[in-house]
């Protein structure tokens, strides 16, 4: 019984887990202390939205926004309480991934394309992660890739 409570623990958290990774926050749903911050430092920070993310054990907010109309998209994480934790970059055309990585990715896929690819630099230690929308067979998965090209996390978006 006491295996069957845990099991179900175990599912019910994993769904948590995943529905909270897939959802676009628009400005007005971004937690104050994170827009404040943001404010702070971009005045004239504009099309605001972020996205709940895990990078390197953490739960971060991933905010883009632009600064001017006609530039591109800026990339900050910040921490659940506010506080910066790291900027990202968008390398999605440079082809920066280990090569272990695109081979995980075959294997994992087959044939897939690479929709959006940020690079995270672990701001305490050693480390990168990047945070790929990959398609695949008409679907777009969420993943997560490590700095030795290891996939650490596919959810279907």
């Amino acid at each position: 019984m006491r295996n069957k409570f845990l099991r179900l623990i175990f599912v019910v958290l994993s769904f948590l887990s995943l529905t909270v990774n897939a959802e676009i926050l628009t400005k007005d749903a971004i937690p104050s202390p994170i827009l404040d911050q943001l404010f702070k430092k971009h005045p004239n920070a504009m099309d605001i939205t972020a996205e709940k993310k895990m990078h390197f054990k953490q739960a971060l907010y991933e905010v883009s926004f632009k600064v001017e109309k006609d530039k591109e998209v800026d990339i900050e994480l910040y921490r659940e309480n506010g506080r910066f934790f790291v900027n990202a970059d968008d390398v999605t055309t440079a082809n920066m991934m280990p090569a272990t990585g695109y081979d995980n990715l075959k294997a994992a896929f087959g044939t897939y394309t690479i929709k959006e690819a940020i690079l995270v630099v672990n701001p305490n230690g050693p480390g990168e992660e990047y945070d790929l929308i990959v398609s695949s067979s008409g679907t777009d998965w969420s993943v997560m890739v490590d700095f030795n090209g290891n996939i650490t996390q596919k959810i279907r978006d």
